[in-house]
């Protein structure tokens, strides 16, 4: 069963020396592509290098809606450069975080629009951050739209049926992370249950959201085996073609080989 983790942070800061085992457990598990995600300008830099010496790693390069109020100018120069450069196959984590509300909400609708812009001037793929903020999130995704071409990932999907069917119409896909495990995420897992196959991903988030059985421990690459397992038995798919469509998805995306 060959997978594909559409949303992990393998920063040295969060891995430190224990890189390469991640690495090869991930791929003992049958990960076979990994989309490592910048919060900022200096991990998305690392996951940039890290995609340029690994085999089925792509980066993405972004400032994460919590951090824009801290970001410089210079800080999104070194963004832009990346993505202009070919470096990245993506541009985020971007999006809106109503819950923790540290950076002023326009400030974030402001570094929002910028990364949409920066994507659709590219033709790359957005990773959006939506956390209490679905509703403004779509609002400003349909307006990019309206624009022009734009695809785009809700990475961490929580939402309701309606809004995934919503988000789906706007051309979006939608990443399931660790939450859709829980015993507690029955309501997500029927909101899975929605999603057409050709736009579903799964994700890790590493080292945050861990699935069950990995709960209260560190997450890795390798755990995505355990949420891809999971959706399959919701939606009633054989898991190895829910892996088969998720990596097919998650590689016409990010435009990224076998």
């Amino acid at each position: 069963m060959e997978l594909f983790d559409s949303h992990c942070h393998l920063d040295p800061m969060r891995f430190h020396g224990e890189l390469p085992e991640v690495l090869a457990r991930a791929r003992s598990a049958g990960v076979a592509g990994m989309a490592v995600i910048g919060t900022r300008a200096v991990d998305s830099e690392a996951a940039a290098e890290l995609a340029s010496r690994e085999r089925g790693v792509v980066a993405a390069a972004g400032i994460h809606p919590n951090d824009v109020a801290e970001a410089s100018a210079d800080e999104w120069d070194r963004i832009v450069a990346l993505a202009g450069a070919g470096r990245v196959a993506a541009v985020g984590e971007t999006g809106l975080d109503w819950y923790r509300d540290h950076a002023p909400r326009e400030v974030q609708r402001e570094w929002f629009d910028r990364h949409l812009r920066l994507a659709q001037r590219l033709g790359l793929p957005v990773v959006v951050h939506t956390r209490d903020s679905i509703s403004d999130v779509l609002a400003m995704i349909r307006e990019a739209v309206g624009r022009g071409a734009l695809e785009a990932i809700l990475h961490a999907f929580t939402g309701s049926a309606a809004e995934a069917a919503e988000a789906v119409d706007l051309g979006c896909h939608l990443g399931f992370a660790g939450m859709v495990t829980f015993r507690s995420s029955a309501g997500l897992r029927e909101v899975a249950r929605t999603v057409p196959l050709d736009r579903l991903l799964v994700e890790t988030d590493s080292p945050f959201l861990s699935p069950e059985p990995m709960r209260g421990k560190r997450n890795e690459p390798a755990n995505v085996v355990h949420t891809a397992c999971c959706l399959a038995l919701a939606r009633g798919e054989a898991p190895e073609a829910l892996a088969a469509a998720t990596t097919a998805n998650a590689r016409r995306l990010f435009r990224c080989r076998p």
